[in-house]
């Protein structure tokens, strides 16, 4: 019986101090963490900063394409005034062919 209330006096004071150490990680948590919160923390604001870095980098990659686009549109634009032009001055030449008939 002695044996056996040493035994239960002995785990009821290790989960004591697993509760304690427990409390006390969450404290520390909470003031900025102990030592493995502190460094898991900076890893993540790490990962964080590289996530961000990438978005930019792909948004950047988008805004090139959109902006590619716009400038193929707009040549597509130019050449069609070109091509009109050309069918105006021919027009013209035309014009002056008959007249000069």
């Amino acid at each position: 019986r002695e044996r056996e209330r040493r035994e239960r006096e002995e785990r009821e004071r290790e989960s004591d101090r697993r509760r304690e150490v427990e409390r006390k990680g969450e404290r520390e948590g909470e003031r900025g963490g102990g030592r493995g919160e502190g460094e898991r923390r900076e890893k993540e604001r790490e990962r964080e900063r590289e996530r961000e870095i990438e978005k930019e980098g792909v948004e950047r990659e988008r805004e090139g394409e959109r902006e590619r686009e716009r400038e193929r549109k707009r040549e597509k634009y130019r050449e069609r005034e070109r091509e009109r032009e050309r069918e105006i001055e021919k027009e013209r030449e035309r014009e002056g062919e008959r007249e000069r008939e």
